[in-house]
């Protein structure tokens, strides 16, 4: 299942490219069709050359290769935007070669594949939410006969380390699944979620994951900075896992003392101050009380074209702001409230 692991060195290109040609040279068959679900370009991992060697291995070899980029509730790509993110092999792809990108927000193209019930949620969420959570997947994933999650692993504030299963949910899932699984996190916190591993959201994208029919593979990437440092091919819940174990060792740091102020500097790759929010997830727990976070953003014009308006409306404020006047906030979407804490 490792493909590569190298904390400490980085992972040079032509290993990776090398260690993927050679797992996937006896997978893939003549009338299978595959799909890969990828990353949008607010995610760090080299994009362009997996997208080069999956369609330079797998394309010859299948029915057909799709790429689904699982975007969340993010803006879709420009073209442009496409062509950086997957590179030159985007130029020129092979007839059987298609990709798509996830509309959250659109029924006709999700599919409702099952239900969490309330007794299963209260049981997922120790007691924190007794909801029934209608599980729908983007429809793609029930046309194919194989799929291949791409998914880079850090640490994470509304699941505990992203990656895994969560390029489902709430990566190209609908909108019921965005909203719970969010606020879910919001309720029991960012630091006490972000950098935990088995945290309860992560239970319940398990528990939705599980109503996939789709056999799939996971490529977990773990990256320090802009450096490979792992890659694990496999099962997705157990490559995953491994992901996950070096990742707490190359991108926690641990500090002696919390700080008055912390600036953070936001990466132009978040556009809008909703994936720029990051900027405070990361570094709220060494923020002392009392202190200050400033996002430092001089690129960013807009909070979100997806959730702007309602953040307009409610403002930033903290968990218990909204649970003392739940009354009032419980008709927006609970995404937008998990955001605004």
């Amino acid at each position: 299942m490792i493909l590569s692991h190298a904390p400490g060195r980085p992972i040079p290109e032509a290993e990776l490219k090398e260690k993927l040609r050679e797992a996937l040279a006896g997978i893939g068959k003549r009338k299978e069709r595959w799909l890969a679900i990828v990353p949008d370009d607010t995610r760090t991992l080299p994009m362009p050359a997996i997208f080069e060697v999956l369609v330079e291995e797998l394309a010859p070899k299948v029915k057909e290769l799709s790429f689904l980029v699982a975007l969340g509730t993010h803006p879709p790509m420009t073209e442009d935007q496409l062509r950086s993110h997957f590179g030159p092999a985007y130029a020129e792809l092979p007839g059987n070669v298609r990709v798509f990108q996830h509309a959250w927000d659109d029924p006709v193209a999700l599919a409702l594949i099952g239900r969490i019930s309330r007794e299963e949620m209260e049981e997922i969420s120790r007691g924190l939410l007794r909801v029934e959570v209608e599980v729908e997947i983007n429809r793609l994933v029930l046309g194919y006969d194989r799929i291949l999650i791409v998914n880079p692993v850090f640490p994470h504030e509304v699941i505990g380390f992203s990656g895994g299963h969560k390029y489902f949910f709430p990566g190209i899932s609908g909108p019921r699944m965005v909203h719970v699984s969010h606020w879910l996190g919001a309720l029991i916190t960012n630091p006490k979620i972000n950098g935990h591993k088995w945290t309860p959201v992560r239970e319940m994208v398990e528990r939705a994951a599980s109503l996939v029919p789709t056999p799939r593979l996971g490529l977990s990437l773990v990256l320090e900075g802009h450096d490979l440092v792992g890659v694990f091919l496999g099962e997705v819940v157990e490559a995953w896992e491994a992901a996950a174990d070096l990742s707490a060792q190359v991108n926690i740091v641990w500090v002696e003392r919390p700080y008055d102020l912390v600036i953070s500097v936001a990466p132009g790759m978040y556009r809008e101050l909703w994936t720029a929010g990051k900027c405070m997830y990361k570094l709220e727990p060494v923020v002392a009380n009392g202190g200050t976070l400033v996002i430092y953003a001089p690129h960013i014009r807009e909070i979100s074209p997806t959730h702007g308006k309602w953040l307009l409306e409610v403002g930033y404020h903290v968990r218990d702001y909204f649970l003392a006047q739940w009354e009032k906030f419980e008709r927006y979407p609970w995404a937008v409230l998990a955001h605004s804490t």
